[in-house]
């Protein structure tokens, strides 16, 4: 609670227990995660079927490379963004939800990193086999710090400017 100034008090945050704060943040996670799980799904379904096409075959065997790794990222990316429905699952009944929502919520940010790892890693092959330009990095990078920003450095930001300490 916060004084007012005026003598009467203001209560600040939720009043809740630890259960009902688990309860809340474990519905809070899921709606995100089912955001993230389906873009990740999406493009790692797309780049599953990228070596069934002929035209892997005429790919530089450094854009191959990129491929396998963009693949493996991907599929990084999906285990661990699917990673909190599993631990929900078996964990389920168990009275641990505010220890399931905490690694829930780490395996969801892995995953945000490896999705970011992944989508970089797509646009740079795609581009590189669009164009063969210098400028293609450049574009990436641009394309990345776009990311970050609107990721990491804003929401790191808001939290730093509006939480109270």
């Amino acid at each position: 609670m916060t004084d007012t100034g005026d003598g009467a008090e203001k209560r600040r945050g939720r009043d809740e227990t630890e259960e009902e704060r688990a309860d809340r943040k474990w519905g809070e996670l899921i709606q995100e995660v089912r955001v993230a799980q389906t873009g990740v799904q999406i493009l790692f379904g797309f780049l599953l079927t990228v070596v069934f096409q002929p035209k892997y075959e005429t790919l530089s065997h450094a854009n191959q490379v990129v491929y396998i790794v963009t693949v493996v990222l991907g599929a990084c990316a999906t285990g661990a963004l699917i990673g909190p429905v599993s631990l929900h699952r078996l964990v389920a009944g168990r009275r641990v939800k505010p220890e399931a929502v905490r690694w829930a919520s780490r395996l969801t940010f892995v995953g945000l990193v490896l999705l970011l790892a992944t989508m970089t890693s797509s646009l740079f092959l795609i581009l590189r086999v669009a164009t063969h330009d210098g400028w293609v990095p450049w574009l990436v990078a641009g394309v990345v710090a776009w990311y970050v920003l609107c990721w990491y450095a804003l929401p790191l930001w808001t939290r730093h400017r509006h939480t109270s300490r």
